[in-house]
Formats: C-alpha cells, sequence, structure tokens
C-alpha cells in the first residue's frame, strides 16, 4: 500500500492506495492543517493512527526545492528527510517530490471534467506544456516531450522579480519593496498575497472601506478568502476587494505569459492550485488573457496557446502516479540486476 501526501504551507493532505488503478480512489485521504504540527512525522503518525494501516511505502510532494532526498519547505519551518521519515516511520522507502513537479506529472493525465478551458486556442502535439499554480505560494514547472512520454520539470519560478507593466503596478511594488527585501512574483500572485493587495489599495482609498468589513477582516486570522469573496460578490459592494482581485488577475495573467513564452508552451498553459477555482469568474471574464497575450510582437502566438484550469486535486494525483511509476521502475530494475 502507498502513502501519499500533498504538503503544503497551509494544509496536508494524506491518502492510502492500494494499486495504481485506484489513483482517483483512495482508501483512506484526510486533510490536516500543517501548521498545527512541529513536522511531517507527526501528520503521518496521527493519520495512520485515524485509519488503522500500515503503508509499506510512501511518496511526498513538498512546497519546496528536493535536493539529495531532504528538503526545506519554502513557507512551513519543517525539514523532511527521506531516509529519516523512512527510518522514523517503518517504512521501506520514502521519495520526495517538488509539489510542481508533480502537479506537472498528473497533468498528462487529467481529464476533460478535470479541466475548464478559459482559451481553447491550438494545442501543437507533443508542445512544451507550462503549469503555474498560485497556492499558499506560486509554483512554476514545465513539461517536455522526449519522443515517448512528457518529462515533468520543477522551477522556482515564482520567487523571480515581479515586473510592473503599467503605472498601477510599479506602485504597488514600491509599497511592497517597503515591506519586503526582496518582491517576486509570488508577493504578488500567490493566495497569501490577497491580503497585501488589498491593504494597498486601502492605504490608497481608505475610505471605500465598509466598515463591516474591516471588523470582519479584523477577527480573522486569514483574511483572504473573505476578500476573495467581497470581490466576487455580485453588486459591486466592495471596491477595494474588486481593485485587489482584479490587480491579481492581470499581473497572474502577465506572469502566466512571462512562463509561457520562456518555454515556448505550444501545447498548452495549464492554471493549478487552490486560487484559480476560487477565482474562476475573473478568469473567465477577459482580463487573465489580456494579460497573458499582451507582449507585442508575440501577442499572437500567445493567443494560439490553450489556457486551462485545473479543478482537480492534481498534486495529490501526481505524487500517487509518481509513487507507484518509482516503484514499478525500481522492482523492474531489481529484476534486471538479479
Amino acid at each position: 500500500m502507498l502513502l501519499a501526501g500533498d504538503i503544503g504551507g497551509t494544509h496536508t493532505r494524506l491518502a492510502l492506495f492500494s494499486a495504481p488503478e485506484s489513483v482517483r480512489a483512495p482508501a483512506h485521504m484526510r486533510e490536516f492543517p500543517s501548521d498545527k504540527y512541529a513536522g511531517l512525522a507527526d501528520v503521518i503518525r496521527a493519520f495512520l493512527a485515524e485509519v488503522g494501516e500500515r503503508p509499506s511505502i510512501a511518496c511526498f510532494d513538498v512546497a519546496g526545492p528536493v535536493s539529495d532526498g531532504r528538503a526545506h519547505l519554502t513557507n512551513l519551518p519543517w525539514l523532511i528527510d527521506e531516509a529519516v521519515l523512512a527510518r522514523d516511520l517503518g517504512l521501506a522507502e520514502v521519495s520526495l517530490i517538488n509539489d510542481l513537479k508533480a502537479v506537472a506529472y498528473a497533468v498528462p493525465h487529467l481529464r476533460d471534467e478535470e479541466l475548464r478551458v478559459i482559451n481553447a486556442g491550438r494545442a501543437e502535439p507533443h508542445g512544451p506544456l507550462a503549469v503555474l499554480a498560485p497556492g499558499t505560494g506560486l509554483g512554476e514547472a514545465f513539461l517536455v516531450w522526449n519522443g515517448g512520454e512528457y518529462l515533468a520539470c520543477a522551477s522556482e519560478g515564482g520567487h523571480a522579480d515581479f515586473a510592473p507593466v503599467d503605472a498601477l503596478q510599479a506602485a504597488l511594488r514600491e509599497y511592497l519593496a517597503r515591506k519586503f527585501d526582496h518582491v517576486s512574483y509570488e508577493r504578488v500572485c500567490a493566495g497569501s498575497a490577497i491580503p497585501g493587495l488589498y491593504a494597498f489599495f486601502r492605504a490608497r482609498e481608505p475610505h471605500l472601506e465598509p466598515a463591516s468589513f474591516a471588523a470582519a477582516l479584523a477577527q480573522t486570522n486569514d483574511p483572504a478568502p473573505a476578500i476573495v469573496e467581497a470581490a466576487l460578490e455580485a453588486g459591486g459592494k466592495n471596491r477595494l476587494a474588486e481593485a485587489a482581485i482584479d490587480l491579481y488577475i492581470s499581473v497572474l495573467g502577465a506572469e502566466a505569459g512571462n512562463l509561457a513564452l520562456k518555454i515556448l508552451s505550444t501545447g498548452g498553459l495549464y492554471l493549478a492550485g487552490g486560487m484559480p477555482p476560487r477565482v474562476l469568474p475573473r478568469l473567465c471574464d477577459g482580463r487573465f488573457m489580456r494579460a497573458f497575450t499582451a507582449k507585442g510582437r508575440f501577442a499572437e502566438l500567445l493567443g494560439a496557446i490553450p489556457v486551462k484550469v485545473v479543478m482537480a486535486g492534481a498534486g495529490l494525483l501526481g505524487t500517487a502516479l509518481y509513487g507507484f511509476d518509482r516503484i514499478g521502475k525500481g522492482a523492474a530494475s531489481a529484476r534486471q540486476s538479479d
């Protein structure tokens, strides 16, 4: 039995799978608040005690770079080590994979019902694929065709310098630079950036903030969901929230266009992570695609790239697929060496 996990800065999702055919139907699945635990091993122990199962192998995607079987999460103070986890939990094998590489690994396996099309475009067969995933952080990855299958590649492109495209975005960058040593796209495009965008507009026009909304924000540890909900509410009752989400969509579209240009993703661009499904109406109203294609002489090329939103839990799906694939290849290699 395979234990698979999607380890994020906000939530840790764990699931047990009996076979490769069960990657969409786990035997057990639970979600835990990451910041309530000292480390991944503690979450796993709580999960296994609850479900009463003992897996022999495990694979986890983590929100940060993986090097030599170790990962230090970008938005969570956890150090995860394959060998240490295997030893402490009595597992035969543990594998770590970057979270965006896991999402990318799942992309070729996604079904039509697990996607929403923003731009139909014209996909080039076996063309490179781009993945942009705003959640707690901003993840970026890509896939290239090797002649027989797509290879998933991780990156840390979300930490590249934020490049404003107009006066409003330049003012935002100046505002954020007073708070952070480095203003990356993650500071603007991640879900965790939403409160900062709202604060930017509130600082410019404080009289536009409804008193009841200000009181509600003061009572929550995570104002992002309330801001998104207010922005999507019919009737335009909260202009600051609307402005924050509109700017968020514009910057996300511009960075998606940057990623598509850098890898020439003629096969398509996929928006994954927790944020795109939550702001789907805004992604579909034209603002995103205008920013995505606003690349001068390359506007026509970008307009032909299919753009889709991943509505399924691609991180956990990709991790399970990767885990079973790694086990299968390891077993085959062992047979060849006998």
